[in-house]
């Protein structure tokens, strides 16, 4: 009888495991490197400072129609859009953590009226004014967000607000994916992995260069606002990243 017991409690262990497993894979982990509010506070300092008002002063963007003359160069520290992106790790299934911050949006003006973003980037122990984007767009896709976080997929130009364990595609850019449509963090993974499993760091892609490999700092800034207007090409590094034969068309910017 005890060798009966014995049985079947190395049964139920096992099954507590494999359900224990099973649950780990779709469990909800948050990003990881979300803000604290030291580093709201020193976003906001750094946003607003001069250096970053000096440098919208003197940002144009081609195309751009100035505002009325009036228009003061100006960011709004009060604002802060954390940006998170996917990370090699979850892609390989060696992490459920689902993202890791990429940097931080603040919307500004520049000195000639027109929107844009300010990317606050964590350097060690220090946050930096690392860009000048043209447009509010994570504003917008934060909005859209509703609360969850923002979640970039640089390679295709790809958004989604994650809300626990479901994924919600804002802009599904050359996914295929219409916006709206729901994902399990699950499910999600394995589209991330059917994506880039043979572009991952040390794959054959990586080590040949092409298209820059998965993430690094390489990756592409958002080409198209929440209204669908599509903006000229143009890709940090110079480097136009091409997943699974699809071009990113990123929006203007200005280092």
């Amino acid at each position: 009888m005890s060798m009966l017991r014995k049985a079947m409690g190395v049964a139920v262990l096992a099954g507590a495991a494999m359900l224990t497993t099973a649950g780990a894979a779709s469990a909800a982990s948050g990003p990881a490197g979300t803000p604290t509010a030291a580093d709201t506070a020193a976003i906001g300092q750094v946003t607003g400072g001069p250096a970053t008002l000096g440098r919208l002063a003197a940002t144009k963007f081609p195309g751009a129609h100035a505002a009325a003359a009036a228009a003061r160069q100006s960011a709004d520290p009060r604002t802060q859009v954390p940006v998170y992106e996917p990370t090699a790790a979850f892609v390989a299934g060696q992490s459920d953590v689902p993202a890791t911050l990429a940097y931080v949006a603040v919307p500004a003006r520049t000195g000639d009226g027109t929107a844009a973003t300010v990317w606050a980037e964590r350097q060690g122990t220090a946050w930096t004014v690392v860009n000048v984007a043209s447009g509010d767009y994570e504003r917008q896709y934060a909005q859209a967000a509703a609360g969850g976080y923002l979640l970039h997929e640089p390679q295709v130009n790809a958004w989604y607000a994650v809300h626990g364990d479901a994924v919600t595609v804002l802009d599904g850019s050359v996914t295929g994916l219409a916006a709206g449509t729901k994902l399990s963090l699950v499910d999600y993974r394995a589209a991330l992995h059917g994506r880039y499993a043979d572009k991952l760091p040390g794959s054959a892609y990586d080590r040949d260069g092409a298209g820059g490999g998965y993430g690094g700092r390489e990756r592409a800034v958002p080409a198209v606002d929440p209204g669908g207007v599509p903006l000229l090409p143009f890709v940090l590094g110079g480097v136009l990243v091409l997943v699974a034969g699809a071009a990113v068309v990123p929006r203007l910017r200005r280092q």
